[in-house]
């Protein structure tokens, strides 16, 4: 459905205007399908993408500054996210023993076994709704997105 249609506007000041709209709405559009994915876990997507960056470095421990500066969305409370998957059971918070003021953040045996059911879930879910585009069409979407940021 056209970006016009989805949000009940005719017209845009400019094609600039109506691609930032239309990336801001469909970025939107996404992370609700995938906050919906994650439901059933009890888990949000800035909790998955601290998970999904720990199992990347696993077994090295991370900090939470590190994770922060790694994080999909940089406006999240990283310290705060940890604190909660650490209630989960799915991370532990460790003094580096080499230096007292570190605390290194580690996966554990449970975050990796529930992070493997949910990026099975993800996965599936994002070829859901990815596969209207070919693979063409993917890798220009990721070059024109690309080029943007830069």
């Amino acid at each position: 459905m056209k970006i016009e249609e989805e949000i009940k506007q005719k017209k845009f000041k400019s094609v600039y205007h109506k691609a930032h709209i239309n990336v801001l709405f469909t970025a939107s559009w996404l992370s609700q399908n995938s906050a919906q994915l994650l439901k059933p876990y009890k888990i949000s997507w800035q909790q998955f993408n601290i998970l999904r960056i720990l199992r990347g470095m696993h077994p090295e421990p991370a900090t939470v500054k590190l994770l922060a500066g790694r994080m999909i969305d940089k406006m999240s409370n990283a310290s705060r996210l940890v604190e909660k998957l650490k209630q989960k059971g799915y991370v532990e918070r460790r003094v580096c023993p080499s230096d007292r003021r570190r605390v290194d953040i580690e996966i554990t045996e449970k975050g990796l076994e529930v992070l493997d059911g949910i990026s099975r879930v993800m996965e599936e879910g994002l070829h859901q709704k990815m596969s209207a585009l070919t693979a063409a069409e993917a890798e220009q979407l990721n070059s024109l997105l690309d080029k943007l940021r830069d």
